[in-house]
């Protein structure tokens, strides 16, 4: 058996040599010259200039966090340092290549066409999905080699999840209100006051614009998904290690193998992903998103085929194939849903409100981000019945599982979006003529519907992950202190409820106000370019980039601090103060609140957005019309929602249930 874990961290190494020779090769293309090189310099500068103010600022807060925990136990403190380093350099890596390849993409576009520029945005973004899986593996697996083999040190492979889970709920609200800061205050004033067009080489926020879409789209949701992918199995271990003999048989596996079965479905699904990512390749002269979807579907199917080898390969009852089954279509059906109301007919219906100006865009959006809820809501709470039916709660972590082994793949379609955003960037700004940006337009309106497909996925994923990590937390200290239930006619368990209730609403209410005060400084720096820089808007002029830049990475440092530090202080003030039957309520009450925030903002401000560029293709008016201005308002609103306040709901959560694991077996 040893023998067998050994081959986890293994692939992990693999898996990251492969997203290296992977780099090497696309960075040997034309990088292009002149103008071109300059652009893409300034984009990679920006972002590296954001990326070592952050990673100094998680050190510090790192540092604190750790020596704490070395009170505890020494070897926690260990995993904890691991699991922030393995965050921290999987986003830097997926992030840096990302400003490589942007560049690459336009030029491949211009010289090659279409299908090499889908394969070029690709590979780019296969680059952080393998990073995102391979560090994964390498580090719980790790662990697991030395820590694993027994129920009593598995507490240790938690600390590395808290660490992971520390570093992105920085990089998901730093890189969120950087992107929207800058974003917002280049439409406002370039789009709307200055009828000029997107990526303007005179806007001087466009520069801090392309840099937000890697250190918030690329970065950001990497750490994000990098964290749920590791709280998904150590969640599953953790509840393994406290089963009771009653249900352990019901699951009947050897125990060492219950517990391994997270990571060996881990690494059949990272071979799922090369699998996938393959097909997508084989594809790259069809349609973008059919060449992309072929990749994803083929997979999922393929590693849900695996999984049943696998799992009867491990001596376990093959009732917990069923609960990777269900994790594996659940993403699937909430990554459908998405798209439809973000794409399809509810999209429609707000540019078709437009004509009947802001007012009615507004409110149409709203309706569209609400009732989007229902289908995940409905979907997630089947998983979580039918996975509970066949395996208890460790069929939940299982589900996550399922849900999250294919992420090689899935993170690497996500990565796509922002690389041919940047590329349609970058060919506007260089001139590269109305033929190559057309080909990047076609790339970018489907990375804008993989986009809001993962942040679906990534939503559902959370979800089932601390859902399984409560349950964990509920099992340990019930270890600790025998009869402990969470009951809902408890009135401390109720109190729990509504804290946990309102903690969402007020990282939300952080993080918007921080976009909003940010992007009023962006609007004021652009403003008096275009008023004192002689010649600016007549293109004879040359834009401060850098100023615009400047403001997006010091309010993003300065406002990302007090968010984070609620989501990591708020579950230790009310473990120690009000006991752990508070802390399981508050825990519940944060789960539900921030699923139904994510869901909601991240589909209402996509929806938004679609339906924006639904009339700039010609439809009620078509670019600068009223109908046009009032959904680039729309959009301008929906931008903090889906890319800043929405993501960090996913993290949130994942932050607050793991620190009370880590802390359970402190707790009355």
């Amino acid at each position: 058996m040893e023998k067998l874990h050994l081959i986890v961290p293994l692939l992990g190494i693999a898996g990251l040599a492969i997203a290296f020779i992977t780099y090497r090769r696309l960075v040997a293309e034309s990088g292009g010259e002149g103008r071109v090189a300059e652009i893409a310099g300034e984009i990679h500068s920006g972002a590296m200039v954001f990326m070592r103010r952050e990673l100094s600022l998680i050190a510090g807060f790192a540092v604190v966090v750790g020596g704490l925990l070395v009170f505890k136990d020494p070897w926690e403190s260990l995993a904890f340092f691991l699991g922030a380093s393995a965050s921290s350099i999987a986003g830097y890596i997926g992030m840096y290549s990302a400003t490589h390849v942007n560049v690459r993409t336009a030029m491949a576009a211009h010289n090659k066409g279409s299908g090499a520029a889908l394969t070029t945005a690709f590979f780019g973004g296969t680059i952080m999905g393998l990073t995102v899986a391979s560090m994964g593996l390498l580090g719980v697996g790790g662990l697991f080699l030395f820590f694993g083999e027994t129920e009593k040190d598995v507490h240790i492979i938690h600390g590395f999840a808290m660490g992971a889970s520390m570093v992105a709920i920085f990089y998901r609200i730093g890189g969120g209100i950087f992107t929207k800061a800058a974003d917002v205050g280049a439409d406002l004033v370039g789009k709307v006051e200055s009828g000029i067009p997107e990526d303007d080489p005179r806007n001087p926020g466009v520069i801090a614009d392309n840099v937000g879409d890697n250190v918030g789209d690329v970065a950001g949701m990497g750490a994000d998904l990098f964290e749920s992918y590791c709280n998904a199995m150590i969640a599953s271990m953790a509840i393994a290690a406290t089963l009771t003999i009653a249900q352990w048989g019901e699951i009947a596996g050897a125990r060492n193998s219950i517990m391994f079965l997270p990571l060996a479905l881990a690494s059949t699904g990272l071979l799922c992903s090369l699998a996938g990512i393959t097909l997508v390749r084989v594809s790259s002269g069809k349609q973008p998103a059919r060449a992309l979807r072929t990749g994803t579907v083929g997979a999922a199917a393929l590693f849900v085929a695996a999984a049943a080898a696998v799992i009867y390969g491990l001596g376990i009852n093959l009732n917990v194939w069923v609960c990777v089954l269900l994790g594996s279509v659940g993403g699937i059906v909430i990554g459908l849903s998405t798209e439809f109301y973000t794409g399809g007919a509810p999209m429609r219906s707000i540019s078709k409100a437009a004509l009947t100006g802001v007012a009615t865009v507004m409110i149409r959006g709203l309706a569209v981000g609400m009732v989007s809820v229902v289908i995940p809501l409905a979907v997630v709470a089947f998983v979580i019945l039918g996975a509970s039916h066949f395996a208890g709660l460790y069929g939940v972590g299982i589900a996550a599982v399922g849900m999250l082994a294919t992420i090689g793949i899935t993170m690497s379609i996500d990565a796509y979006g922002p690389i041919a955003d940047n590329a349609g960037g970058i060919a506007e700004m260089a001139g590269l003529g109305k033929q190559t940006r057309t080909i990047t337009d076609a790339l970018d309106e489907v990375g804008n519907t993989t986009a809001a497909i993962g942040k679906g996925f990534a939503i559902g994923a959370a979800a089932l992950a601390a859902l399984a990590i409560i349950a964990a937390f509920i099992n340990v200290v019930r270890i600790n202190n025998p009869g402990f239930q969470l009951l809902l006619n408890d009135p401390r368990v109720l109190t729990g409820v509504f804290i946990g209730g309102f903690v969402p609403f007020l990282v939300s209410a952080l993080s918007m106000t921080a976009v909003g005060a940010a992007a009023q400084e962006m609007i004021e720096e652009i403003r008096r370019q275009f008023r004192e820089i002689p010649g600016l808007l007549e293109g004879t002029g040359k834009p401060d980039s850098a100023s615009c830049v400047r403001i997006a990475t010091d309010a993003a440092i300065r406002r990302m601090i007090l968010p984070a530090m609620i989501a990591v202080s708020t579950p230790v003030v009310v473990g120690f103060g009000l006991g752990a039957a508070t802390l399981g309520g508050m825990l519940v009450g944060a789960l539900l609140g921030c699923v139904l925030l994510a869901l909601f903002m991240a589909n209402a401000g996509g929806a938004w957005d679609n339906a924006k560029k639904y009339i700039e293709h010609g439809h009620y008016g078509g670019k600068n019309s009223d109908a046009h201005r009032a959904t680039v308002v729309g959009d301008t609103v929906g931008d903090p929602l889906k890319d800043t306040a929405g993501p960090s709901m996913n993290i949130l959560i994942n932050v607050m249930s793991i620190v009370s694991l880590v802390i359970a077996p402190l707790l009355k």
